[in-house]
This record gives structure tokens, sequence and C-alpha cells, in this order.
């Protein structure tokens, strides 16, 4: 769909410090709405979120939340005629649901802004790809995605998320919120049957812990950002084997952990 279907114009006022004159135009903001996700007949959450990519945001937060261990498991997915309902029938371990709804903890993002029980995922879990990506790549790459975001460019509202794959193809996502968008990308990557484990995940928002669960859940080996990480982002990429990146803008970036898989030169 084009942006276009995804924003509306709102009168407001403008007020200019230094005059302090005023002027009546519109501003172009970006619309969301309430996703309600059932599983198995059973509503489990709502999102708030862009409609568009409804099953790949459904299907990439499952499996990001360790709900739903493995694509095949789906048997089917249908969306409501009016978009703001996703249901998903799939095979599923009783327990990880449960975990959906146990031991929550608040995260520093938006829109779900919880995160479930990941301890024992993480604990077994070590990215131990030995892929090589060169900074020209990686330039390349930073460049495609300020291409992309028009959504970005008109409403300065929106998160987008790039998954760039071994073969240079590009998966991208955009949502108002910055784990909304990396479900969607990873969601329409296995919908795709695409193999994240190779692929590069470029993000335009902060790095956090659960950031890069999310990516950690995915095997993807490296996460690139425009923007900061946390310092607990920063330690849970080191402990699970993910090359991070922040920074990546204004021609330089910073690389916190495993810089073997950047060749320097």
């Amino acid at each position: 769909m084009k942006a276009e279907t995804f924003i509306a114009e709102i009168p407001c006022v403008i007020v200019y410090k230094d005059s302090c004159k005023t002027s009546t135009t519109k501003d172009t903001v970006i619309t969301e709405e309430r996703i309600a996700l059932y599983l198995n007949g059973k509503k489990i959450i709502s999102t708030m979120s862009i409609p568009i990519d409804q099953d790949a945001h459904a299907v990439g937060f499952l499996l990001s939340e360790g709900v739903i261990e493995k694509i095949e498991d789906i048997t089917n997915i249908f969306i409501s005629d009016d978009g703001l309902s996703v249901f998903i029938d799939s095979k599923i371990n009783e327990e990880n649901i449960s975990n959906l709804y146990h031991e929550k903890t608040l995260t520093s993002g938006c829109c779900v802004g919880v995160t479930g029980n990941f301890e024992g995922k993480i604990i077994e879990k070590f990215i131990s790809s030995h892929m090589k990506v060169s900074l020209k790549r990686i330039w390349k790459l930073l460049e495609e995605f300020d291409s992309n975001n028009e959504l970005f460019k008109l409403t300065g509202c929106v998160h987008q998320a790039i998954l760039a794959l071994e073969n240079n193809e590009c998966v991208i996502s955009q949502d108002v919120g910055r784990h909304n968008a990396i479900d969607k990308v990873v969601g329409k990557a296995k919908l795709s049957g695409l193999d994240t484990s190779t692929a590069i995940l470029l993000v335009s928002g902060r790095l956090s812990m659960e950031m890069i669960i999310k990516a950690a859940m995915h095997d993807i080996p490296i996460i690139i950002s425009r923007a900061a990480s946390t310092q607990l982002g920063i330690k849970t990429a080191q402990m699970l084997g993910i090359t991070l990146i922040g920074f990546a803008r204004n021609d330089k970036l910073n690389i916190y952990t495993h810089p073997a898989r950047i060749a320097l030169e």
C-alpha cells in the first residue's frame, strides 16, 4: 500500500519562538489502530500499530516471544475484513504461551512495552556465525535505509527495520513502534521462507535489551542502528554473540560487540 493510506492531515497552530508569531496550517501525521491477535481462538494481546502487514507482525511477534517455535507450526492465518484482528492457528507448547502472561518486565519501548520470560532461551543461545561484511556494504545499506523511509519523511513518526539478506535482497517494514517494526520484518522473512541467520538487521530505534533478544531469537548475527544502544543492550549482544553497531550516521559508526564480523579493510 502507498504511504498516503496511513497518514492524515490535521490542523495545527505553529508558534515561532523569536517573533511569537503564529500561523495556521495542516500537519501530516501517522494513523495507528489497535490490532488484536488471537492464537487458537484466544485473544492474547493487542498492539497499537500501523494497519499493514498484520499477518507478518503477528507471526514475528509470536516467534520472537517464543510462543511459536517455528514457522512450520502455523496451520492457518486469517485477517478480519476491517484489518483490526489477526487469527492464527498453530501447534504450540502450552508452557510457551503461559510464559507470555507471566514474569513480565516493563521495557523502555513503546506500543507493546513488555518482554516475556526469555531467560531459558537466552542461556542456550549463542550466535556463532562466521559471517563477514565489508564497511562498503554497510555504508551502502545505510544509504538504502534512508532512501526507503517514505513514511518517516512524511510524518517524522515511524520506525523502520530492514533485513539485508545474503543475496542482497532486502525486506523492509515500518511501524510506529520500534519493536513492531522488527516483528514485522522478521515475520515477512519467515512467511517468505527466507533465512535470517545470514542477514543484517538495520533499525532506526535505540538498541535496548529486548531488541537484541528479538534478533537472537531469529539467529540474526549483526544489528546496525542509526541510534544509541543501552548498556544492557550491549551486554546482551556480547553474551549472545551478536555484532552490535550503533550511531551509524554522519560517516561514522560505533562497533560495540564482536567486531570480527566487520571487515575493516
